[in-house]
């Protein structure tokens, strides 16, 4: 091997090193792991493809980060030349290379958060962690309430048992990672995390080395495209198995280090099993918003696999603690149970048991009751299996669990007994986890969200009154709705038969409720009603409840998304309360849903957080006036542009009174595996939501001033004006954005169950939010975060250059204008106008370029802006961490980019020819392999499979997807 060629092996991991010559902080390994996960990788690569594929790859990351320093677009159209010149096999493999890169520059990432933590725990310093902008400490809040805030050890004690946490995982299509990668992915951080153990000795060290090397290889030879797309119960089982994985064991440890946490501030009890602190709930299989595949058979069969999958998780617990509760002293009470089933107990032998297989002998009572609990537990799993698989059981029904009551009173009675024993030290192991994990995941995991939009409720309705020769329903004021409703409501009678005429959508709604009825009703949560503007929709949903009828109605939840729904909001729910029909149907608590990811798509981020904050304050009031309970249900995505963010400061920076320990949210799409893909990811976000939620009701945030809120007033107007004139109102935008962004080829990337439109046809306003924030993300031009920015600072400081010190004064000591900011500047970090300039360049016809000309002007102003009002002469001054990270990845996405920018354009100019460079070594066989994994693709061969790992890749990089 040539003198040049040895130079070239070393250059990535010397070009890291130069990119970032110092540590951060004296625990910082980042570039250390990096580097070891990158040489690894590229020797994999060398001996699966060659020296050449390895050379060609090292060279485009040379030319990348030699872009990034000088930032000159000749170096982008070097880049430009290499990547074009490789045959369709190659162009895969270099894509796949730079996709996988970034994923191991995360999985190094968060191996090296991991360690800080360990590290802080270990000193017993939490400061900077709990004032970081991603972090939240449990028992560092508890101090701080105790410490600086002068609450008492039992107020605190006091409030958290009392709020509740409903995180509700979502099938959002914005996770693009298979889990066949993500499983690998965990393994390859469990051998990187273990080979900086300081006790691992030679051997263990040649033993991880391999499994590393094994790993590495495995992922990087598993084919990343999904080849279908997933059915809404493949999306369901992706969500289950973080149960499994992490959340299940994750609860119990998580609640004990609250009790551990409890005790440092003086509370001698610890958190009540039944206390509510953590709830799961899901959209998988229950949100049929758009999503025609959600039908009512799938959502019977997730209800059904979740019921399977709890019981069988239970199921795998029991023996152990049969096991462990060996004793024979018991409460009277116990021991009664016990000799009356001792009594009814026929079987002398159960041979599908593994252990306790024999009858259990009467002087093990504790054994003798959960020995029922067991059998009924095999029972329970069986018949959910048999009624998924075949529609049918033979497992009588009351040999089953039905209701989570009769599963946990055994479970109660054998704790009682113990403690009444003076074995509460016993009582509070295994038990007590046993116990925390029933009240967490009931009978069936999860609880099943329904939603739907509100005109489908409506057609059934239309259907109804014009079959009972009533007139049309549809075109009825809201006053005639609402009293025919109610008089429905208010009656007994039957409304519809069998002979209603029905549309399939109607077929399908009236399923949805019969599906409803007949299962368990704590298979269920809320039902949410999407597009819901009026009282009328709210009591549709409560009538066809009744005329379908569920035993035990859903909660009727109210989303509303789009700006001018988040202004009508609060007195749409006022009306609600004034009617006394509802308001006992109620028992004064509601929950109302609002929508971030639609209102920012309508007006922008600005307008659209401006206008969920003072929506969130009127809802509050309006419900105080009435008496009710409110509880806010945030439907926050991933990314800025859809509400995403750091989860402590989201928290922290709601208005005052709008949490008051409750609080549900949305975990969507790749977020899940962010937020539960590890056991140390699982425990530190219950912490963050739990700690924030606490320290929001008990320490809330200060209220905005008079002339604060004003300001805000006039600049959500000029950004919102700004905003829809250039995505709404000028009249070439549309295809511009179609032409400058990969948004027509989302689709293909298959990570969803879902249309990326509600209607096929029409432009931005169809659009969903996903692939809309998706689009500008691929381009790192993240139009949609900052667009209406410009306009809004602009107007308030020509208006008044004392509104500049203003700015910086709402900056400094109001968390909601500092989060704002703080994730607006942190999206500049990830963009990059230069590369938004070459998609155009390539892609979008030459009359439409001073139209991004114009754009990209607005985006250097923005960023100045926002600078100037943070106060800061760089982005992310004051986060070395986050910008050591983004420096890291910035050459292996900058790759990717260049890659899919002119794979767009062979795509969609049948003119472009490209000549493709000799090679200097034979054919890679398994590069050519790769092209007829796709051989029916409409494209030229290749094409297709490279721009989706560049999307892919992307998506990795910018760490969000939509």
């Amino acid at each position: 091997m040539t003198a040049r060629n040895l130079e070239k092996m070393a250059s990535i991991d010397a070009q890291l090193r130069l990119l970032a010559p110092g540590k951060v902080s004296e625990d910082d390994k980042l570039i250390e792991y990096d580097a070891l996960l990158l040489d690894r990788f590229l020797d994999i690569l060398q001996d699966l493809h060659g020296g050449d594929i390895r050379e060609t790859v090292q060279d485009c990351y040379e030319l990348s980060a030699e872009y990034e320093g000088k930032r000159d677009p000749k170096k982008l159209e070097e880049l430009g030349n290499v990547l074009t010149s490789l045959n369709p096999g190659d162009s895969i493999v270099v894509a796949k290379a730079f996709s996988h890169m970034l994923n191991l520059a995360n999985m190094a990432e968060e191996v090296q958060m991991a360690y800080r933590r360990r590290i802080k725990l270990k000193k017993g310093d939490f400061v900077d962690e709990a004032n970081a902008t991603t972090e939240s400490d449990i028992e560092e809040t508890f101090k701080k309430l105790v410490g600086q805030l002068n609450k008492s050890p039992q107020e605190v004690f006091d409030e958290l048992k009392k709020q509740t946490v409903d995180l509700v995982l979502t099938a959002h299509p914005t996770q693009c990672v298979r889990r066949s990668l993500l499983q690998k992915h965990g393994k390859v951080r469990d051998c990187l995390q273990q080979l900086y153990a300081k006790d691992i000795t030679p051997d263990d060290k040649k033993e991880l080395d391999e499994a590393l090397q094994r790993e590495i290889q495995a992922a990087f030879r598993t084919d990343e495209i999904r080849r279908t797309p997933p059915t809404p119960q493949d999306e369901m089982r992706g969500g289950m198995s973080y149960f499994q994985e992490t959340i299940w064991k994750g609860v119990p440890k998580f609640l004990r280090l609250v009790d551990t946490a409890l005790k440092n501030i003086g509370v001698s009890e610890r958190v009540p099993y039944n206390a509510p602190l953590i709830q799961f709930s899901s959209w998988m299989g229950g949100d049929r918003d758009g999503n025609p595949r959600v039908t009512p058979e799938v959502t019977r069969d997730v209800c059904l696999l979740a019921r399977m999958m709890a019981a069988n998780l239970y199921y795998s617990q029991i023996e152990n603690l049969m096991f462990e509760l060996s004793m024979w002293r018991c409460s009277a009470e116990l021991l009664a149970r016990a000799h009356e089933l001792h009594k009814c107990s026929r079987k002398e032998h159960a041979k599908h048991y593994i252990e306790f297989w024999k009858q259990i002998p009467s002087n093990e009572p504790y054994r003798v009751v959960l020995g029922d609990v067991r059998d009924k537990l095999y029972n329970t799993r069986e018949r959910a299996r048999q009624l998924l698989s075949d529609g049918a059981s033979h497992i009588p029904e009351d040999t089953t669990f039905t209701d989570v009551k009769q599963f946990m009173e055994p479970l109660e009675l054998c704790y009682r007994s113990l403690c009444s024993c003076g074995d509460q030290a016993i009582a509070e192991g295994s038990l007590l986890d046993f116990l925390r994990q029933v009240s967490t995941f009931g009978l069936s995991l999860v609880r099943l969200d329904i939603r739907q939009e509100s005109d489908r409720h409506t057609d059934v309705i239309d259907a109804i009154t014009k079959h009972l020769g009533l007139g049309s329903y549809r075109e009825w004021s809201e006053e005639q709705r609402q009293e025919w409703l109610l008089s429905e409501l208010g009656g007994k009678r039957p409304l519809f038969g069998t002979d209603l005429p029905k549309t399939e959508e109607i077929s399908d709604v009236l399923e949805t409720f019969k599906v409803i009825s007949e299962l368990p009703s704590d298979n269920f949560g809320a039902y949410i009603i999407s597009m819901a503007t009026a009282p009328s929709d709210v009591l549709a949903v409560e009538l066809l409840q009744r005329e379908c009828h569920v035993k035990k109605p859903l909660r009727v939840v109210p989303l509303f998304e789009k700006l001018a729904d988040l202004e009508a909001a609060p007195a749409a729910v006022a009306r609600l309360f004034s009617i006394d029909w509802y308001k006992n149907r109620i028992n004064r608590k509601q929950e109302v849903m609002i929508g971030y990811s639609d209102s920012g798509k309508d007006a922008g981020r600005l307008s659209a957080a401006w206008q969920l904050y003072k929506a969130q304050e009127e809802l509050i009031k309006v419900a105080k006036q009435h008496g009710v309970k409110l509880t806010m249900f945030h439907g926050r995505g991933g990314t800025v542009g859809r509400g995403g963010g750091p989860t402590h400061l989201a928290i922290l920076s709601q208005p005052p009174e709008t949490i008051h320990g409750s609080l549900r949210v949305t975990v969507q799409g790749e977020v899940i595996e962010q937020s539960f893909g590890e056991e140390h990811l699982c425990f530190r976000t219950l912490q963050r939501f739990t700690a924030a939620t606490l320290e929001h009701g008990m320490n809330p945030p200060a209220l905005p001033k008079p002339e604060w809120r004003a300001l805000m007033d006039e600049m959500a107007v000029a950004a919102t004006e700004e905003y829809r004139s250039i995505v709404f109102q000028e009249p070439r935008f549309v295809e511009y954005f179609r032409l400058a962004t990969p948004e027509m080829e989302y689709g293909r990337m298959n990570i969803g169950s879902r249309p990326s439109k509600r209607k096929p046809s029409g432009g931005i306003k169809s659009l969903r939010a996903i692939p809309w924030i998706f689009a500008w993300t691929q381009t790192r031009f993240h139009l949609p975060v900052w667009l209406g920015f410009n306009g809004a600072f602009k107007q308030a400081i020509d208006k008044d250059r004392k509104n500049l010190a203003i700015l910086r004064e709402m900056y400094n000591t109001w968390p909601f204008f500092r989060v704002t900011i703080d994730l607006i500047e942190m999206v500049f970090a990830k963009g990059d106008p230069g590369i938004a300039a070459l998609y155009d360049k390539l892609l979008v016809s030459k009359d439409l370029w001073s139209f991004g000309e114009r754009l990209r002007t607005n985006y250097e102003e923005t960023k100045r802006l926002i600078l100037q009002v943070a106060g800061h002469r760089d982005l992310l001054e004051g986060d070395h961490y986050l910008r050591q990270r983004l420096v890291l990845r910035d050459s292996y996405v900058t790759t990717l980019n260049v890659c899919q920018a002119y794979t767009l354009k062979q795509i969609r100019d049948p003119n472009n020819h490209v000549q493709v460079r000799p090679s200097k070594e034979p054919a890679s066989k398994p590069a050519a392999e790769l092209v007829r994994l796709n051989s029916t693709s409409e494209y030229a061969p290749g094409l297709e499979d490279t721009l989706i790992l560049t999307m892919k890749g992307i998506a990795a990089g910018m760490h969000n997807t939509g």
